[in-house]
């Protein structure tokens, strides 16, 4: 049971960043995102070449987990490795940015992380 609890997390994580991907490389400057995000045109439209590159790296995020999930080797420190780089991002983010992104990156990513944690010592 922890297994299938620890991988719908990580695929959780996983969909959160691919989310992210499309907020930032596709909906940054059209109406559906800057009202997602609270942002005004201008704002938006100055910083789209910003917010495509933290997109892109989101999608790497999103990649790495997902590899974890497929992988036949390794999955314990892929898992550990990728969770950590999502957790450190959102601490980051939190402190620079918005107190949210704590919640809706940290916090996922730290979720995961334990559960995964737990599962690698239940063996």
């Amino acid at each position: 049971m922890i297994l299938i609890l620890t991988d719908a997390a990580v695929f959780g994580v996983a969909l959160l960043h691919l989310f992210f991907l499309v907020l930032e490389m596709v909906l940054w400057d059209r109406p559906a995102g800057r009202r997602l995000l609270g942002l005004d045109a201008d704002f938006t439209h100055r910083t789209k070449s910003l917010a495509a590159n933290q997109g892109l790296y989101n999608g790497f995020l999103a990649a790495g987990l997902l590899w974890s999930l497929l992988a036949d080797q390794h999955t314990f420190d892929l898992r550990v490795f990728f969770l950590g780089c999502v957790i450190i991002a959102g601490i980051f983010g939190g402190i620079t940015t918005s107190r949210m992104i704590l919640w809706v990156q940290a916090l996922p990513g730290m979720i995961a992380l334990v559960l995964v944690f737990l599962a690698q010592s239940s063996f």
